[in-house]
């Protein structure tokens, strides 16, 4: 469609005007400095809120607009946020700019599904003063960290606080994981008879046809890498520093890979240990009342 528009162009008499002309606009068809209708607009606004940049682009071409990736974010980001009411139910999980270094903490309304607010941060006091300025909350589910329990029984006291659904079984699949992988000698192929007991091992070392997961291959090479840093002498706030790792003191104290994969604990090493029972000591400590 081509529209031939004719408008008038006023001029300013007054010579100190920095305006110089006026030119005029129609309503709901012309905006100042604009060079697409308001309508074709909405409908760049739509594509960028359902596709956002590159698949939005792609998308407009078959609209026969060629828009880049960063108008159609500039035009979802000049989009007020929506407009919406304290929610009787709130979920509250955290989020991650950079993994292991930069959180955040998002906010929905768990009936609906809506966005609310993002948070800077996941500390307990930033969570209390936006619950604070937010009351009426009924429930809120949240995830299971000790940070978020304390904001939201200082926020909102009168709040029931329950688990995220996700978490749970999260929680309950790790759980069931490791409690197999401990129990891994009790599994039989289905070839054995009753009285035989076969030890099925999670690494490659004696089953060389066996494929490591990702998660096995990772904890394997993490086993390798602390302790050839420990070989070398450093310590493990060093190590950890240089890999940017956490959880290097728990492959530490594994004797091998096999012993993270199972998640077994590995009890601290103190200098009680040879007097403690069962150990082969001439002296040992008892209690006296």
């Amino acid at each position: 469609m081509l529209i031939r528009l004719t408008v008038r162009r006023m001029y300013c008499e007054n010579p100190r005007c920095r305006r110089r002309t006026f030119v005029e606009q129609v309503d709901g068809l012309t905006v100042r400095y604009g060079r697409r209708t308001p309508v074709w607009c909405r409908v760049l606004e739509a594509a960028a809120v359902a596709l956002a940049g590159r698949a939005g682009a792609r998308f407009t071409v078959v609209l026969h607009s060629m828009v880049s990736r960063t108008t159609l974010l500039r035009l979802l980001m000049a989009l007020p946020d929506p407009p919406w009411t304290a929610p009787r139910v709130l979920g509250v999980d955290d989020f991650a700019t950079r993994r292991g270094q930069h959180y955040g903490t998002v906010l929905i309304n768990y009936e609906t599904g809506q966005p609310l607010d993002l948070l800077p941060g996941r500390d307990a006091e930033t969570l209390a003063a936006w619950l604070r300025e937010h009351p009426g909350l009924e429930i809120i589910c949240r995830d299971r960290a000790g940070v978020y329990a304390d904001g939201a029984r200082t926020g909102a006291p009168q709040a029931v606080q329950v688990a995220d659904p996700f978490h749970l079984w999260q929680n309950f699949a790790t759980a069931v994981e490791r409690r197999v992988r401990r129990h891994n000698v009790c599994l039989k192929p289905p070839d054995a008879d009753e009285n035989s007991i076969v030890h099925i091992s999670f690494t490659d070392e004696q089953d060389p046809t066996k494929e490591m997961s990702p998660i096995e291959t990772r904890l394997s090479e993490r086993h390798r890498v602390v302790h050839t840093f420990l070989d070398q002498g450093h310590g493990i706030r060093e190590i950890a520093r240089e890999l940017h790792m956490g959880a290097v003191r728990r492959a530490a104290r594994a004797e091998s890979p096999e012993q993270l994969l199972t998640g077994r604990h590995q009890p601290r090493r103190t200098q009680l240990d040879p007097c403690k029972p069962g150990r082969c000591c001439p002296r040992r400590w008892q209690g006296s009342r």
